[in-house]
């Protein structure tokens, strides 16, 4: 049971209470970096020291964990006449902000700043050049850390908080010895790395980094179980106090993931006491950060399966589960030692990431499955081709998307991160940021809208080779003029043809096809390696992101990725793909778990960079507990059928359709988007509409 305090907590950040403090202005690095000859790196740890320096402590009378932001825009680091400067033949968009990543925060639990401190000044010793650019950067930005966390300690004193000062003076300067220390020194050092210019910061495997803490201070009785739990509450309510200047697509998508359950790097169990009150409380508070992962396995407990099943029904859009038993065996296929491949957690919606060691460039775009297929058909058709043509122009297709979004990124230069590294391992001690150097540094790349792309392929063989009843040159015809004056052979491409999610062997051949072609073509791709593995590689993935509006409907930015007319499942030009791992829009599922056996098909160990099956589950579902417990049962199908993960989202169309016509009465409806969940009202239209169809299409 949340205290009343926690609920206040949480109207005021629901209110947005705390914008009205948000008025430091922010410091200038370019000036003061010119007048000094900073380098590039010194000017990103010149960044989180005036930062830190602007931020005005401010401290709620009912908060035991502090910091909420009074800076909003993040300076940038050079104006447009110096880039040429700092990047001799680069163009602005070859420039990537560290992000995605996630630390090591047990490190920071462990060792406290002062400690990583000492390390970087006996690393500078023998240091020069670029090495000691970064590691007098490093100690520049803890001591700007620490001169912060001292005048919260002298705020905290002032308003009679005497407790609240002990604490931001044991942390983060030292290590963490209780609970509520560790607590309060992840929330403040997290925090920073947004203030230093990075975005999507994940928190990693929360349970087992703060397990210990919780333990020992329930264990010494210096923490009640009620008592701990509040602290957690208020830890959860303190991730949403600043997330609406985080950067992200839309409102929701900043990247505050954490990763529960599992197994150790040694390979035993690592579900906690502190798993289950994470989803307990994530349930009771119904924010939308942080965002909770849940790795599963055949053994994972069912109790545990039915909490995580509550949260669905409640329709927070996660949990988001990942199997471990695919995901595990396909990491350790890409060149991931075993156990770090047992530590993973995700990045901002689904990708796999090392914590502390990985600086995978996890997104660096989407190859659009429709695109490839499309063109292959539209070509074959027009030469006579037959199906061996179509496959064999598809695979040619894919290649080439792949080899272009790879090319795209070759001239990428990741921009320094002093602070951010400090939590990453070996940094300090091999004195190389983690733009320069990390254990893991490859890259991820989606495969987009797999499902309307194997539909399109199904319903060619179908229809046009296999029965005959539909010309090559009727179909071109339908497809060049968006099916105008075709509308019966929409219907017949619509409802007569092979559909993924129906566990149908026809689609899902296709579906394989379009997986392994993606692989091959990934496979095949030789880059410089710069990490320690001494291997960097292409990583594929099953999710779609933002890509499934932006392949049909264009992009807001500048984009690499080909836009899609008609598509040969009946598809017409304009309308969204299905998101992630989802029948198409227009396929008539027999029902979820058919959809479970289609996507099983594909073979997990080659596609490694994630991307969850995405199901949509009405709100009439859930009136029981019987209900909830049938829908934990069917989750671990995931791991009955050898799926890598999975995401639902409950809602009420009703509901939906009523919050568009008065938003102020469904303000706190969260909806799953892609890889993260956010409020409902707050989403742009066309991410509204197409929630919508998702919906209506699951209702039908």
């Amino acid at each position: 049971m949340l205290h009343d305090r926690i609920q206040a907590m949480r109207r005021r950040v629901r209110d947005r209470g705390y914008k009205v403090f948000r008025n430091s202005p922010p410091p200038c690095i370019v000036e003061e970096g010119r007048r000094r000859g900073l380098s590039l790196m010194r000017r990103a740890s010149l960044l989180t020291r005036r930062m830190c320096e602007c931020e005005q402590p401010l401290i709620f009378p009912d908060e035991r964990i502090v910091f909420t932001r009074t800076i909003g825009p993040i300076p940038p680091l050079f104006d447009p006449d110096e880039f040429d400067a700092f990047f001799p033949g680069r163009q602005p968009r070859d420039l990537m902000p560290i992000n995605n990543l996630c630390a090591d925060w047990e490190l920071l639990l462990r060792e406290g700043l002062t400690r990583r401190r000492e390390t970087a000044r006996r690393s500078l010793q023998d240091a020069t050049g670029a090495d000691r650019d970064f590691l007098e950067g490093a100690v520049e930005t803890i001591d700007a850390v620490l001169a912060l966390a001292e005048r919260y300690a002298e705020q905290a004193e002032a308003m009679g908080k005497s407790d609240v000062a002990a604490v931001l003076r044991r942390v983060p300067a030292g290590p963490a010895e209780t609970f509520w220390e560790a607590l309060q020194s992840l929330r403040f050092c997290h925090a920073v790395v947004w203030l230093s210019g990075h975005f999507h910061v994940g928190l990693g495997r929360f349970d087992q980094y703060m397990t210990p803490y919780l333990e020992h201070d329930l264990a010494t009785g210096r923490l009640s179980e009620n008592e701990a739990r509040q602290l957690l509450a208020e830890f959860f309510v303190s991730l949403n106090k600043d997330s609406d200047i985080y950067a992200g697509i839309q409102q929701g998508d900043n990247g505050q993931t954490v990763m529960l359950g599992g197994i150790t790097p040694d390979g035993r169990c690592a579900i906690h006491r502190l798993t289950y009150w994470v989803l307990e409380i994530s349930r009771d508070l119904a924010l939308i950060d942080p965002k909770i992962n849940l790795r599963i396995d055949s053994c994972t407990p069912r109790d545990l399966m039915i909490l995580a099943a509550e949260l669905t029904q409640k329709g927070l859009g996660f949990p988001q589960f990942s199997n471990d038993e695919q995901v595990i065996p396909g990491l350790v296929r890409h060149g991931y030692s075993l156990e770090d491949a047992r530590d993973y957690t995700v990045a901002a919606c689904w990708e796999f990431i090392i914590p502390g060691r990985g600086a995978d460039v996890v997104n660096i775009g989407a190859v659009s499955f429709p695109a490839a297929v499309d063109t292959a058909i539209r070509t074959a058709l027009a030469s006579g081709g037959d199906m061996a043509t179509i496959r064999q122009l598809v695979r040619r297709q894919i290649a080439e998307q792949v080899a272009s979004q790879i090319e795209a990124v070759r001239p990428m230069v990741k921009l320094p991160a002093p602070y951010y590294s400090i939590f990453f391992r070996d940094a300090l001690e091999k004195g190389q940021d983690i733009s320069r150097w990390a254990k893991y540094d490859n890259l991820g790349i989606h495969g987009a809208a797999s499902a309307d792309a194997a539909d399109a392929l199904a319903a060619v063989d179908r229809l046009v080779f296999q029965d005959k009843t539909v010309s090559p040159r009727e179909l071109l015809d339908a497809l060049q003029s968006n099916f105008e004056q075709a509308e019966p052979l929409r219907q017949r491409l619509t409802e007569e043809s092979p559909k993924v999610g129906n566990d149908d062997e026809a689609a899902d051949r296709q579906l394989q096809f379009l997986f392994e072609a993606f692989a091959d073509a990934c496979e095949t791709v030789s880059l410089p390696a710069s990490c320690a593995s001494g291997r960097k590689i292409v990583r594929p993935g099953t999710g779609s992101a933002m890509y499934y509006l932006w392949l049909a409907q264009g992009s807001p930015g500048p984009m690499r990725e080909p836009l899609v007319g008609a598509t040969a499942n009946g598809r017409k030009a304009g309308d969204p793909f299905s998101a992630n791992l989802a029948p198409s829009h227009l396929a008539a599922v027999a029902g979820p778990i058919s959809v479970l056996k289609s996507f099983a098909k594909i073979d997990y160990s080659r596609i490694a960079n994630g991307g969850p099956i995405t199901i949509e589950l009405c709100s009439c579902a859930f009136r029981t507990e019987e209900d909830t417990a049938k829908l934990a049962d069917f989750v671990m199908l995931v791991t009955q059928f050898g799926c890598q993960q999975m995401q639902l989202n409950t809602l009420s169309l009703a509901m939906l359709k009523e919050a568009q016509q008065h938003p102020d009465r469904h303000r706190n409806l969260i909806v799953r988007v892609w890889g993260w969940s956010g409020y409902f009202c707050e989403l742009a239209p066309e991410y509204q509409k197409h929630i919508l169809s998702r919906h209506e299409y699951a209702g039908a």
